[in-house]
């Protein structure tokens, strides 16, 4: 008799194993000859070793289900344990990944489609366009997804923190709490793709990490997926900084909105400046959205459309 230890890294325990342990003893049920015992993020089992060879062949099924799709019902546990397979599904071609009800995440739009196909073709990513138009959903999708296929080893999140200064020291708390609210938007969207309990997993040990641009100085970022959201606020020599510090094995997106800047007037975007700059560089990607890819109320693209017209107005005025 042998034993096997199998660990749940990436697995939300109660999805996985069912309220009650339900779904725990189907899998039990299916391998009457073992002895299988559950202990926190570990599963254990005993018996002849041709057995404990299939049992961990299911298990990997299961746990390669579970984190495509971020749920496991019953029914699909029977069919890939009695067939190493479920019931054909719909074309996945253009789905990035699965949220955390199973609902899945696409590219929405011909500029979202173009983001998902670049990511695969360059190391960094400037994706610019309005409010809503989907490119930091998108970028975060290709965060997570990355992170589970062991891409990359860990997701690093940063945003300018404009109202601060970038000197968040007068305000209360560690440095997780002083830069939360300006990540917020970063949040919603991981909470959709992790299951919340793996989500808070992830923050404690590092694998997803808060980094205020001011504090970026001096690292260098491997091994990862680094998203700079709102990087219309950064100033040119902010930008360079952030961008030289990217390491091997790591992907880089930098998203922002220039209609949007809140730096003082006197100061240049350093989006605009590197964009201008790196346009033309090998292995970086300019991604342009526009009114027509936002996803949100219906008002939000008429919105924009009428500000756009506005600011074009204004301009011409100011010309004459």
């Amino acid at each position: 008799m042998i034993e096997k230890l199998i660990y749940l890294e990436t697995i939300d325990l109660i999805e996985f194993f069912g309220v009650k342990n339900v779904k725990l003893q189907i899998i039990k049920d299916r391998f009457p000859k073992l002895r299988i015992i559950a202990r926190g993020d570990w599963v254990k089992a005993m018996g002849e070793a041709d057995e404990i060879a299939r049992f961990e062949e299911k298990v990997h099924l299961l746990i390669d289900h579970y984190n495509q799709y971020n749920v496991i019902s019953e029914h699909s546990i029977i069919e890939i344990i009695d067939s190493g397979r479920v019931g054909a599904k719909k074309s996945e071609d253009d789905v990035i990944l699965y949220g955390v009800n199973g609902k899945p995440i696409r590219g929405r739009t011909t500029n979202q489609r173009e983001f998902v196909k670049e990511y695969d073709r360059n190391d960094l990513i400037f994706a610019v366009g309005p409010a809503g138009s989907g490119k930091t959903y998108t970028a975060i999708a290709l965060a997570v997804r990355a992170l589970k296929r062991r891409e990359v080893r860990k997701i690093i999140l940063s945003r300018p923190a404009v109202e601060a200064g970038e000197k968040l020291g007068f305000l209360p708390g560690d440095m997780k709490e002083k830069i939360d609210p300006y990540l917020q938007p970063l949040y919603d969207a991981l909470q959709d793709m992790i299951p919340a309990a793996k989500l808070k997993d992830y923050m404690e040990n590092g694998t997803i990490q808060i980094a205020p641009l001011a504090y970026m100085r001096g690292r260098t970022l491997s091994d990862a997926f680094v998203i700079l959201d709102e990087a219309q606020n950064t100033t040119t020599n902010q930008i360079k900084m952030f961008l030289t510090r990217m390491g091997n094995g790591t992907k880089y997106v930098v998203t922002g909105d220039i209609t949007q800047i809140d730096l003082p007037k006197a100061s240049m975007s350093g989006l605009v400046h590197s964009m201008r700059i790196l346009k033309r560089v090998k292995g970086i990607k300019v991604i342009e959205f526009n009114a027509k890819d936002i996803v949100r109320h219906p008002l939000v693209q008429r919105i924009v459309t009428a500000y756009d017209k506005s600011d074009k107005a204004n301009n011409n005025d100011a010309v004459k």
